[in-house]
């Protein structure tokens, strides 16, 4: 059940603290990348990492901006909806477009990310008669509108994307690159990390999550191996996987373990769930000629969106589809990340916003 609460957050507060060393130009640790943490501070190293086509530490590029504006084509005055706020990219971009005069909800299910992205945002300049932000899933997008008497949206934007704060801090247990607790929960307050998961499951379910959740060639083999597993961390569940698959090429044995920690992902915060019941409700939830774009990043998701698309085009909910839009070469060289993305978009059948 997504959970309602709109957030005013305060800027912790601590003591003096030791900072630690950095180590050399190109420090490993996240903990020790504290320069690409503060870029008002130390913009030179942000841009040298920027320009290398990585993200910086503590911080997340956003895909597809320009092809996202140019989607929702979002306008003074509109109603916007962001999703999955994230870092916050995506809706500075959205906020400068409908005001004045408009307004945007936002929502995020990470509670530990979006505490510093309103203070970000505020500090930016936008009050809560144009920004407010829930911490709650997208699921419950309904519920949040109506708590603001909102008939519907002109435009909405999910981004199903992990934002690049939970994939490089080896604490949140998303890191495929450094040691941390085996969690890789979006909201550590709700559910079962991925330890659990492993622990009780079947084996014959793995192999079926697998498939389903990354397309895995090896699902049923690892299915075997890993179900009923104790793994405490993410390089000790690496080691099995690497156990299970002895003869996969290097760059093939990554690919897998990718694909492992992409599909655990998914079924510890339900996310195709998430995204089945936001597809349902996405046509009731626009305003007549209002614009949905959503951005996944593997097939599952994508195919899901591009059903859910056609089907509500047939059926006269949509009055128009777009095909898949990708990166261009230059974003997808620029920005490593943004390799995977697929972004669609559809309009609601009606009148367009006056």
């Amino acid at each position: 059940m997504a959970e309602d609460i709109s957030i005013n957050p305060t800027p912790p507060a601590g003591g003096h603290r030791r900072r630690i060393r950095y180590r050399g130009k190109h420090p490993r640790r996240f903990e020790e990348k504290y320069k690409e943490q503060n870029p008002d501070q130390y913009p030179e190293t942000v841009a040298k990492v920027l320009s290398s086509g990585k993200t910086p530490a503590g911080s997340h590029r956003s895909i597809l901006v320009a092809e996202i504006l140019d989607a929702l084509k979002p306008a003074p005055g509109m109603v916007a909806v962001d999703c999955t706020v994230g870092h916050g990219g995506h809706t500075v971009q959205l906020l400068d477009k409908v005001i004045p005069g408009g307004r945007l909800v936002g929502l995020d299910a990470d509670p530990l990310e979006l505490p510093k992205t309103e203070i970000r945002l505020r500090k930016m300049g936008f009050g809560p008669e144009v920004l407010s932000l829930h911490r709650c899933h997208f699921a419950g997008l309904q519920r949040i509108l109506a708590i603001h008497d909102i008939a519907g949206a002109d435009v909405l934007l999910a981004d199903l994307g992990v934002s690049s704060m939970q994939l490089d801090d080896p604490a949140r247990g998303f890191s495929m690159k450094q040691a941390g607790p085996l969690d890789m929960r979006m909201n550590p307050n709700h559910g079962q990390p991925v330890s659990s998961l492993l622990a009780s499951i079947q084996p014959h379910a793995l192999s079926a999550l697998l498939a389903e959740n990354a397309d895995e060639p090896s699902a049923q083999l690892l299915g075997q191996a890993l179900a009923g597993g104790h793994f405490e961390s993410t390089t000790e569940l690496i080691a099995a996987i690497k156990r299970a698959c002895p003869n996969l090429p290097a760059e093939a044995m990554q690919q897998t373990i990718r694909r492992v920690f992409q599909a655990l992902r998914i079924a510890v915060n339900d996310e195709l769930s998430a995204l089945d019941s936001l597809l349902r409700i996405l046509p009731e939830c626009l305003n007549p000629g209002g614009r949905a774009a959503i951005l996944t990043f593997h097939s599952g998701e994508d195919r899901r969106v591009k059903r859910s698309f056609e089907d509500g085009l047939r059926k006269g909910f949509y009055s128009a589809i777009s095909e898949v839009i990708r990166p261009s070469p230059e974003e997808r060289r620029s920005n490593l990340r943004s390799a995977p993305a697929k972004l669609r978009w559809a309009q609601r059948s009606g009148q367009t916003h006056s």
